[in-house]
């Protein structure tokens, strides 16, 4: 049995896409597994593939606000499945020659793991996977995430991995590595609870410019278009106390003001858990600002939780609204019914929140959707005194949604991730005019 420690390279690839910004995105499930690793006595190197601050290039980025910017980008071609469409394509990240120095200059690696996040950003794992295989051609090469989750098929045949980890792999990243490296780790921070989980280790970034905050996995709402119940097929959360110990933990270490939620239902049952969470940072007296980029539900945003909100220090309120026309809409979901989101703003407004804290998501690309409902959306979003923002669909195998995508797209959505971009409206039939998609962005304005 193998007594030394083993090394292990994480990393998160490059975005290969039309446009790639960073909205408080970091890959939370890789670092999360570093931290086990490390628990479970692995050394640990990390390269990510999307650093803004490189220290060959961070006085080279435009900084944004609330720890967010712009990662650096170079024009590639584009797929030869996307001929048709009008944009420049890039990768987007530090250049490869800074990969390549990186993997000389580490340490040989008994193993690598590589996440994935959007199913079409696949080409970007694929690159670095490609590298991998061949500098170090007998290094054994994991691949994990939401495209190995949702595309398992695609990334088993074309990938390159040794193997193809599906689902939350936490358990299963260790056992592999243990098998493979034959050291005895033990087994620790690997059940249900998510309290004995350890922090992400955000620590081996160059920067913390910010700090993701994921309270609960999973959601009890099955929404037509979302893939989080097959993601996360059960419904769990830390306790209130371990998440505060997390928010301080961060602030008082690192000085990290800025935490984003990623929870998929922050605010159910929100008197046990999101009114502990914000009333134990109160207590503590830390000053940190709070975002949710992953939208809020509407429904339990009641005058109570929305003046913790602006006493706890949000920033950044999304809301899950979608549509703002309701008749059908159980096709879609049932998180919101009529005047919830008036009411919902209202309290937000009472607090003290102004209409640039505020923005609501409204879906633009759905199969069949009538443009002309997403404009008079639009409009009413625009009249409650809150910013439109569009979300743009991007078709998801394994939700409900997917049947209908699938017939609805003037792409094989089925042959290929590719086709799942959302920034090529792939739902939309022919004749389809970028005319009018300029035309509705312009109209949240």
């Amino acid at each position: 049995m193998r007594k030394d420690p083993p090394h292990i390279f994480l990393i998160n690839p490059w975005i290969y896409d039309f446009a790639a910004y960073d909205f408080w995105a970091k890959p939370l499930g890789l670092l999360t597994i570093a931290g086990i690793l490390r628990g479970h006595g692995y050394r640990i190197t990390y390269i990510d593939c999307l650093d803004r601050f490189h220290p060959e290039f961070v006085d080279t980025l435009r900084p944004g606000q609330f720890g967010k910017g712009h990662y650096l980008k170079t024009q590639i071609a584009k797929p030869k499945n996307l001929w048709d469409v009008p944009r420049t394509y890039s990768r987007y990240g530090i250049p490869e020659a800074v990969v390549r120095k990186a993997l000389v200059q580490s340490p040989r690696p008994d193993a690598v793991l590589v996440t994935s996040l959007m199913t079409y950003w696949y080409p970007g794992v694929f690159a670095v996977i490609g590298i991998i295989r061949e500098m170090m051609p007998e290094v054994p090469v994991l691949l994990g995430g939401i495209y190995a989750t949702l595309c398992y098929d695609h990334a088993v045949r074309h990938s390159g991995a040794y193997e193809v980890l599906s689902g939350k792999s936490e358990r299963a990243v260790v056992e592999v590595l243990d098998r493979l490296t034959g050291f005895a780790s033990g087994r620790m921070f690997l059940g249900d609870d998510l309290d004995t989980y350890p922090y992400p280790a955000f620590d081996l970034q160059n920067a913390i410019s910010y700090v993701p905050i994921l309270t609960g996995r999973g959601c009890p709402f099955r929404c037509a278009y979302c893939a989080s119940g097959f993601l996360s097929r059960k419904f769990r959360r830390r306790s209130p106390e371990h998440v505060v110990e997390e928010i301080t933990y961060w602030h008082e270490k690192y000085a990290v003001k800025d935490f984003a939620f990623y929870d998929d239902a922050l605010l159910i049952d929100a008197e046990r858990h999101i009114v502990p969470i914000l009333e134990g940072v109160l207590r503590r007296g830390i000053a940190v600002r709070f975002h949710t980029p992953n939208a809020l539900h509407i429904r339990p945003l009641s005058k109570e939780v929305a003046r913790l909100f602006f006493r706890a220090g949000f920033k950044t309120i999304r809301l899950g609204l979608e549509t703002a026309f309701f008749e059908g809409r159980e096709s879609l979901d049932t998180k919101v019914g009529p005047s919830e989101f008036e009411r919902a703003v209202s309290h937000l407004r009472g607090a003290g929140f102004s209409a640039e804290d505020l923005g609501a998501y409204l879906l633009f690309g759905l199969p069949g959707q009538d443009l002309r409902e997403l404009e008079a959306s639009i409009k009413i979003v625009k009249a409650c005194g809150v910013r439109p923002v569009l979300a743009q669909y991007s078709p998801i195998p394994h939700t409900a949604l997917w049947e209908d995508a699938v017939r609805a797209s003037r792409y094989d959505l089925a042959s290929d991730p590719i086709f799942h971009n959302n920034s090529i409206f792939p739902c939309q039939k022919e004749p389809f005019s970028w005319d009018k998609v300029s035309y509705l962005k312009m109209l949240t304005q």
